[in-house]
């Protein structure tokens, strides 16, 4: 059963099985980082080499099932209640998602990638147009659609099972409709300790990657005092981790929001600054058509293990990808998952989908064919060995041949600084969420021990073995949390038919039948809808016809014995009939003021006539959310019939369908204020 809640927000057997793996992997390493070294290489040559096949079939599945649920009939179901609005404006999503997705990654492979592609194509003749061409395609495949697959799969499990049926924000929810209330037994820690892990190692390998792509930066602005090392690497691990912990104290809102919107404006000045001073008719040319090839070429490109080549091209690139996005899965499907309450699954998978997609293929049209066209047309050349020499130095070398060089290399070193931020940051509450059985509301140290336990685990791991050491940790930690997400699917698929069977359940149409109505009731309609009530009546209306109509029905069903319960709220304005039947059977009956603008068919006459400027409603609303239908100006009788009808529509979905889920969307309805102690705040 579900846990009773209580003063501490410390989930001890997701949180302790944590913290030790981590601290041991911290001290472990730390006294030895050449045997640890040469462990993690062992270890990484052996999962690519026997597992590479099933992460490449994992993430075709995750990207054939989201775009499937997206254009089946589930896609209008919300985030949320039925009546639940998106909590914040697109710009603000789309900025937060993006940055705390692969911003850093961006940055990092933008220029590097197609150059090391370029020079060194898997099949093509390198320096040629054909591996030109094939390293962008390959750019594009390893940072699109499949990328924003895993997220989304993994982001829209979670807000679904949370914001729709109420369940704890946290991986374990997904596998709610296969072992039910077992979720918050052993098997559920379990599936949570794995997602902390996963995300702890991403985010290591995002901070390793951002870090010395940091120190290559400001070695390149003053090389003179600042050298390229780990010791630097490490200090600056320090100092970007402290800026974290500010952030992540501040919370969602004040801190990871600002920053995420800081970094969207500063990476897209970047970006529109090399279109416009690179060679930009080239890049649009490029965009268009490296698009095309994608498209193209992406079935066969997402079942490629080049298993006829003796190469490790494909672990040290695309196995590595995709293992490292699984394994930030947990954080960034957590994170955008957050900040998608409200949206339809259809508008969810859209915005995560596309948006960011195209925006990635632009980027890396604007860098990575800039680059190309440094190389191929301009004679820089040797742009080609000093990327191959340091991969972190490729975005400076490339803005070196730019206006402005000094003043925009300094600005790009700030966005990956605030990158660096926005990563710790908000991969600290995710973890601090998942350690905390999907709570939200935790004390500032324990928020503090995973930002430093970020840090701690990202600069042992560079100690020990640089990039090879990065690589595998997010492969290695990817592996099982990738069977996790697939169960996941499954789950989600299994909840979404009993969703079907609800639909099919309230097909009809919800609006009261005339028959119902008193034979003089429809002068009273006329009236009401073209003269428009004043709250004071709605109000009246609820407190007195919907409620005497519930006690009546109420006095019925006790009769036949069900448990009724009939409850007003009076700081909400809403009367709720509750019925239960055994151990799953319960009904929710509610009727809710509810205030909208004065609807657009009046004229400016007729408005000057109406008793003020908004109108209101005393909407229907069940347990998955408000009905869009009002209630106001029907006779007892008609109230009754209808819950009655509501009520068989109910019985027909528990009796059709294959299982049941829980619907607790209280908690994430913003038109409801739940005051402890009331009887609505279960």
């Amino acid at each position: 059963m579900k846990p009773k809640s209580s003063s501490s927000t410390i989930l001890l057997p997701v949180f302790v099985p944590a913290a030790v793996i981590m601290l041991l992997l911290v001290i472990g390493t730390s006294l030895n980082p050449e045997a640890a070294g040469e462990l993690f290489g062992t270890v990484l040559n052996y999962i690519t080499e026997t597992f590479g096949w099933f992460y490449m079939l994992a993430v075709a599945i995750f990207l054939m099932f989201i775009i499937v649920l997206a254009f089946s009939p589930y896609g209008s179901i919300k985030l949320g209640p039925d009546h639940a609005e998106a909590e914040y404006g697109f710009l603000e999503w789309f900025a937060m998602l993006f940055s705390a997705g692969y911003g850093i990654a961006l940055l990092f492979f933008g220029v590097a990638e197609p150059v090391l592609h370029f020079a060194s194509p898997p099949l093509s003749e390198p320096l040629t147009i054909a591996a030109a061409k094939e390293a962008m395609q390959i750019a594009y495949f390893h940072w699109g659609f499949h990328i924003w697959s895993i997220y989304g799969v993994v982001g829209l499990s979670l807000a679904y099972f949370s914001f729709r049926h109420g369940l704890p924000l946290s991986m374990r929810s997904t596998l709610y409709p296969l072992i039910g209330d077992k979720i918050y037994g052993p098997i559920g820690h379990t599936v949570d300790v794995f997602a902390i892990l996963g995300t702890m190692f991403g985010i290591a390998t995002s901070l390793g990657l951002s870090v010395s792509q940091i120190n290559a930066g400001l070695n390149y602005l003053l090389p003179d005092l600042i050298p390229v090392n780990i010791t630097v690497q490490v200090i600056t691990i320090a100092l970007v981790t402290a800026a974290a912990l500010v952030s992540v104290l501040a919370g969602m809102d004040k801190g990871v929001k600002r920053l995420s919107i800081l970094n969207m404006v500063l990476a897209t000045a970047l970006m529109l600054f090399v279109f416009v001073v690179g060679p930009t008719v080239f890049i649009l040319n490029a965009f268009m058509e490296n698009t095309g090839s994608y498209l193209g070429n992406i079935v066969e490109r997402t079942f490629s293990l080049q298993a006829y080549q003796l190469s490790d091209w494909i672990s040290n690139w695309t196995l590595f990808i995709f293992a490292w996005t699984i394994a930030w899965a947990p954080f960034v499907g957590l994170f955008i998952a957050k900040i998608s309450r409200g949206r339809t699954i259809r508008e969810f998978v859209f915005g995560v989908m596309l948006v960011p997609t195209f925006f990635t293929f632009f980027w890396f049209a604007v860098f990575g064919d800039t680059a190309l066209h440094m190389i191929m047309f301009d004679g820089y050349t040797s742009l080609i060995s000093e990327v191959q020499n340091d991969q972190a130095i490729a975005l400076f070398k490339l803005l070196e041949n730019l206006p402005f060089t000094e003043f925009v290399s300094s600005l790009t070193v700030l966005l990956i600084i605030t990158f660096f931020v926005t990563s710790s940051d908000s991969g600290s509450l995710v973890i601090d969420s998942l350690a905390a059985g999907g709570r939200s509301d935790t004390p500032w140290w324990q928020r503090s021990f995973w930002v430093v336990t970020e840090g701690a685990v990202a600069a042992v791991l560079l100690i020990a073995g640089g990039l090879t050491a990065l690589q595998t940790a997010a492969i290695v930690s990817a592996l099982p949390f990738a069977v996790i997400i697939l169960i996941a699917i499954f789950g989600m698929w299994r909840a979404l038919r009993i969703e079907g069977h609800r639909n099919q359940s309230l097909a009809n149409d919800n609006h009261l039948p005339p028959h119902l109505l008193k034979l003089d009731a429809w002068r009273d309609r006329i009236d009401y809808m073209t003269q428009q009530p004043t709250r004071e009546k709605v109000l009246n209306y609820i407190k007195g016809t919907v409620v005497s109509s519930m006690n009546e029905v109420s006095e019925k069903f006790a009769e036949t014995g069900w448990l009724p319960d009939v409850n007003y709220d009076e700081i909400n304005d809403r009367v709720v009939l509750e019925l239960r039947g055994g151990d799953n059977v319960e009904f929710w009956y509610e009727v809710r003021l509810s205030e909208h603008e004065a609807p657009d068919y009046y004229t400016e006459a007729m408005a000057n006539k109406l008793p003020q400027e908004h109108h209101y409603r005393a909407e229907v609303y069940l347990r998955r959310g408000g009905q869009t239908y009002d209630l106001y100006g029907y006779q007892p009788e008609s109230v009754i019939n209808d819950i009655i009808d509501q009520f068989e529509k109910y019985l027909h979905f528990i009796n059709e369908s294959p299982d049941i889920l829980p619907w607790r969307m209280q908690e994430h309805d913003d038109d409801i204020t739940l005051e402890q102690g009331s009887v609505f705040d279960k």
